[in-house]
Order: C-alpha cells, then sequence, then structure tokens
C-alpha cells in the first residue's frame, strides 16, 4: 500500500504503508515510511488518480504525468491540454478521463496512453468530473454554472442543467443510485431516477473534499480541520472529529478484508489515515500519520492487487433505467462538442529514459514517448547503417 500526495512546491511523495496486527483494534498503529519523492512538474500539482498500476498527476504546467507504481518509474507525459489539469478519473485499468481550465474533457488509453477523444465540455473551466460506476456515464461541473451528463459511449453530451452558481464538486455514490453537487459550503443531493434535488445538506465552511464511506454516508471536508460525516437521507450530521490543525485539502477512502479507511491530506504538511467504527455515529481511531513538511494539495492511495484490496465500496451497479419521459426530455437538448480525436528523506523516483523531456518541443495530442518505440527505431537504424556498409565493401 501506497500513500501518494502532491503540494505546492512542485513535489509528488510516496510512503510505503506498513499495516501491523497488534493484540487490541483499538490501539491498532500501522506505519507509514518515506520511499520516494519526485519532482517531475514545474508548478504545483492540483490532481492525482490511482489504478491497479498507474499513479498519473496532474498540474498548473498544463501537463499530465504517469508513474508505474510497480516498477517504480516515471513512464511519460501527456500534453494535450491547454490549462491546470483540474480533475483526473481512472475507470479500471483501461481509461483515464482528464478535465481542465481549457474547458475540454479527454478520454484516454489508459495501456497506449493515446487520446481516444476529445470534448469541449464547458464553455468556462471543468473544475470537477465524475464517473459512474457502470463506466457509461460521467458528471461534469464548470464555470459556466451548468452540470453536464456525459455519455461515454458515445462521447457526446446527454443532458445539460443550468445552476444557480459555479459548482466546485460533483460525484456519484458507490452504487450510483444518486449523486451530490457541491457549490460553496452546500451539498445537493440528486436521484439519479428523478434528476432533481432530494435534499441540501449545509456545512460550516466552504467545502474543499467529498468522498463516500457508503451509498448513504458521506464525509465532508471543508476550509477547517473539522471532517464530518452526513447521512444523505434524513440529511443530518451523524459525528465530526478533529483530524488536522489546518484546513484539510484532499479525501481518500477505501476498504481492505479487514479495514475501512478513510486518508486525509492537510495544509499542515500531515498525511493521515484514519480506521472507521461500524457505527458512524462513532469518530474514527488515527491508524497512522506522516508529515511530509509542505503544503498539500491532492491525495491518492495505490492498493497493490496482490494485497487484493478493494478500493471505493459496494460493488458497481448498472444505471437506473430512463423511462420515456425522461428520454425525450434527453433527447431535446443540444449535444456538446464533440471533437474525435485519433484513434522528504525518501530516495528519487527513476526516471525512465527516453521521456518526453523538453516540454517547449512536445507535441500536443498523443505524445507519450516510450522507451521501446525509441529502442526499436535505433535498432532499425543499426541495422541500415550496417547494410550499408555491406554493400560498399563489395
Amino acid at each position: 500500500m501506497e500513500l501518494v500526495a502532491g503540494c505546492y512546491e512542485q513535489v509528488l511523495f510516496g510512503f510505503t504503508v506498513q499495516p501491523e496486527r497488534k493484540a487490541s483494534d483499538d490501539h491498532e498503529k500501522w506505519t507509514a515510511v518515506a520511499h520516494f519523492t519526485h519532482h517531475a512538474h514545474t508548478a504545483s500539482l492540483s490532481a492525482v488518480a490511482v489504478n491497479s498500476r498507474f499513479v498519473v498527476t496532474g498540474s498548473k504546467d498544463e501537463t499530465i504525468h504517469i508513474y508505474d507504481m510497480r516498477k517504480k518509474i516515471e513512464h511519460g507525459a501527456l500534453v494535450h491540454h491547454n490549462g491546470t489539469i483540474t480533475c483526473l478519473k481512472f475507470h479500471g485499468s483501461r481509461h483515464l478521463i482528464s478535465g481542465a481550465e481549457d474547458g475540454l474533457i479527454c478520454v484516454w488509453d489508459a495501456k497506449k496512453w493515446e487520446c481516444l477523444k476529445s470534448i469541449k465540455a464547458h464553455k468556462g473551466h471543468v473544475t470537477f468530473l465524475s464517473i459512474h460506476p457502470s463506466g457509461k456515464l460521467a458528471l461534469s461541473v464548470g464555470t459556466d454554472k451548468t452540470l453536464r451528463t456525459w455519455n461515454l459511449v458515445e462521447g457526446r453530451s446527454a443532458f445539460i442543467k443550468n445552476i444557480k452558481q459555479n459548482a466546485h464538486i460533483v460525484e456519484w455514490s458507490p452504487k450510483g443510485e444518486k449523486y451530490i453537487v457541491v457549490i460553496l459550503n452546500k451539498i445537493d443531493v440528486y436521484q439519479l431516477s428523478t434528476a432533481s434535488v432530494s435534499g441540501t445538506i449545509t456545512n460550516e465552511k466552504r467545502i474543499s473534499s467529498v468522498t463516500f464511506l457508503s451509498d448513504s454516508v458521506l464525509a465532508v471536508a471543508g476550509d477547517e480541520e473539522i471532517i464530518r460525516f452526513f447521512d444523505c437521507d434524513s440529511l443530518t450530521c451523524l459525528c465530526e472529529f478533529k483530524a488536522h490543525e489546518n484546513r484539510v485539502k484532499d479525501m481518500f477512502s477505501f476498504e481492505t478484508p479487514e479495514h475501512h479507511v478513510v486518508v486525509t491530506a492537510s495544509s499542515d504538511g500531515f498525511i493521515k489515515m484514519w480506521k472507521l467504527k461500524q457505527d458512524k455515529k462513532a469518530p474514527p481511531s488515527l491508524l497512522c500519520e506522516v508529515n511530509t513538511s509542505a503544503r498539500l494539495t491532492c491525495l491518492g492511495v495505490w492498493l497493490d492487487t496482490v494485497m487484493e484490496a478493494k478500493e471505493s465500496l459496494p460493488p458497481a451497479t448498472e444505471p437506473s433505467p430512463v423511462g420515456k419521459e425522461e428520454q425525450s426530455k434527453i433527447n431535446k437538448k443540444e449535444p456538446g462538442d464533440v471533437v474525435q480525436e485519433g484513434a522528504a528523506q525518501a530516495k528519487p523516483l527513476v526516471k525512465k529514459r527516453g521521456l518526453t523531456a523538453n516540454r517547449n518541443k512536445a507535441a500536443k495530442g498523443n505524445s507519450l514517448v516510450l522507451t521501446k518505440k525509441r529502442k526499436m527505431i535505433e535498432m532499425l537504424e543499426k541495422k541500415k547503417r550496417k547494410k550499408k556498409k555491406t554493400e560498399l565493401m563489395q
């Protein structure tokens, strides 16, 4: 298990977490050991996403960097966007979706690292996106005061909803039966079956991060040191606890066969892991903490598949069937513009040779340079030179 976190200081941190078995569950403690630090970006990190093999980071330098966590090497860079990368989301092991301040949402093949689709999603910035557990739908919010539903199968806009203010977070529930939209300190809870607001949760301060702990329980962090657990059905606060000394910037939740864990990152430089109780009305217990001495911005957890750890929560379900009335409403909406693209004391992360080193010369679009390809070209050139030499000698 590896904690990965980005910061304003342009560095990606990696910490290996070692769970320790104790006789008493109440006093269980884990250990986080510094594994690597990597300074790949030329501006602050703004987003991080993790799948079973790769960690990807987005930055204000407009690039996405890819890290192979099994080989512990930098795998390459994607340079399609013109603007700060605001959100990165993996769906399974095959696809990555990115959003940026240029208003684009890009769908990437996470095997070949090619841009499959580039969608002009919003007139302003894309501030956040979330993929339905089925992988067929996505939601996005932007600075054009719209909430947009995307048909990922066809790569087109399915539904556009005008909202009164700019939302900065949108998130599907684990089963995909509801979703939440965050505007400042308010959370609107939507039901997929009706596509309407079923209730509103109000937090004390502006909300910076949310994560579903179950299909009905939501963890909420804001511009403060406190984290609250809310029930999305009753709209009540189940519990609250002081997690950090400064505002919480990001959260991540996951399950292993033995534990349900929430990881938090704060501007105070600390990353903390919390063990959730069965009863969500009880505050969680601290498993471990590590001080990066940096101003953290984003967070992820790489779970090695060997551990057979489950990321997120309950199994994915298909979206609820859309009724005839709702379908006719969707069909009336104008489709979005779709542009189809061609199909701290730690050792530094080893950099793979043959990458896009000079960002000024990097080509836009499908621009991942792989070492294997480079070696193959060099080998072919070597053979050609040898053949020419033989011909001259004859």
